[in-house]
């Protein structure tokens, strides 16, 4: 757990970067630091780690007082990641992710194997990339080698400034996806830094929202949406607070389950009075093992000579992942023109599908109830 107390930090030119933050993040959230440049996120992200010292107040970790812990041991406890990567390019990948477990007296076959188990956790093959240098990878891989080297000694604490910030737009929405995965599995005290709305949404369990160096409001992403507490706070979610809401649902919580689905060898007629008897438009299509295949419309059943589902299929339906947040599948469906979306799970097998209607009785309900169930 981390605790601050009326934590201050004031410059020698006088100005106040920070003033009397107070807050508490549990055991396992990831926490948001959000605001405007300058608002003293980053500030207050440091001296948690004693990067920056503080003028006045107190921070705890595990009910500790961090200025009563060796400086070195702190931080070497704590994993740290920020937006420029700060990979050592004359070292291979591997080497720098042992960075820290070399710092505590690893063993070397100890150090090879942790760095190897954490490439396996951000999707890297060990075999591919351990002993590739920085200048070899993309940008998205430097960054997933940042976050492995962040979890170097499995820290209980990671501190994020802007991991993803560098990052273009497509790898930035598909690194966040991926961290949320490694963080479900690893249940790490996270700070994370960012000045992103939509960034801050779908990543925090809490949000801290700041301004001129204060703590406006401490809040989960919901109740900063829906019950803003002041005029600063609703200006800066935006008036499209009830669509930023999306963020806050996973497909698998609005998809249907129990669904029609259509296979290859299936006669035409047969789907079409199926699809009409159920009152839709289209239909996914799976094959024996219930993966997902492709999708056809009434449109294509009627007329034609066509006899089986094989011969009108369309094989690249859009799709979207069962973890996939409301909004990305929802742009999905506006960029494809489906009404109807496939949710599907590993190695592509049909879990559901996701209605526009769903979505639609979904926004109407979270604005209604204020984001809550």
């Amino acid at each position: 757990m981390i605790k601050l107390e009326k934590v201050t930090k004031v410059y020698a030119d006088g100005t106040k970067a920070v003033d009397e933050m107070s807050f508490e993040v549990d055991q396992g959230e990831l926490c948001v630091f959000l605001g405007p440049s300058g608002c003293g996120k980053t500030t207050t992200m440091k001296m948690i780690n004693r990067l920056i010292p503080i003028t006045g107040g107190n921070i705890y970790i595990d009910g500790v007082d961090n200025t009563k812990i060796n400086a070195s041991e702190l931080r070497r406890n704590i994993g740290y990641a920020i937006q420029e990567i700060g990979l050592f390019t004359h070292m291979t990948v591997g080497q720098n992710i042992e960075t820290v477990p070399v710092l505590k007296g690893w063993s070397k076959s100890r150090r090879r194997e942790r760095a190897e188990e954490l490439l396996e956790l951000v999707r890297m093959k060990p075999s591919e990339f351990i002993d590739k240098y920085p200048n070899e990878l993309s940008g998205g891989q430097r960054q997933r080698v940042g976050v492995a080297r962040a979890l170097g000694t499995d820290p209980p604490i990671l501190l994020m400034d802007e991991p993803f910030g560098a990052i273009d737009p497509i790898n930035r929405v598909e690194l966040q996806s991926e961290f949320l995965k490694i963080q479900q599995k690893i249940k790490k005290t996270i700070i994370f830094v960012t000045h992103d709305i939509y960034e801050a949404i779908k990543m925090g369990d809490r949000i801290a929202l700041m301004k001129d160096g204060k703590l406006v409001q401490y809040d989960t992403p919901a109740n900063l949406l829906y019950r803003p507490k002041d005029e600063f706070v609703e200006g800066f979610v935006g008036a499209d607070r009830a669509l930023k809401g999306l963020q806050l649902l996973r497909v698998k919580e609005v998809m249907t389950g129990t669904y029609a689905t259509a296979k290859m060898g299936e006669k035409t007629e047969v789907v079409r009075e199926r699809m009409e008897k159920e009152g839709i438009d289209w239909l996914p299509v799976v094959d024996n093992s219930g993966r997902f295949t492709g999708g056809v419309s009434i449109s294509d059943l009627t007329g034609g000579r066509a006899k089986t589902v094989k011969d009108v299929i369309t094989p690249s339906e859009a799709k979207s992942d069962i973890n996939a947040v409301l909004n990305e599948a929802l742009s999905l469906m506006l960029s494809s023109g489906l009404k109807t979306l496939p949710i599907v799970v590993e190695d592509n097998r049909l879990a559901g599908i996701l209605t526009f209607d769903a979505i639609q009785e979904t926004l109407h309900e979270a604005v209604k109830t204020g984001g809550t169930k």
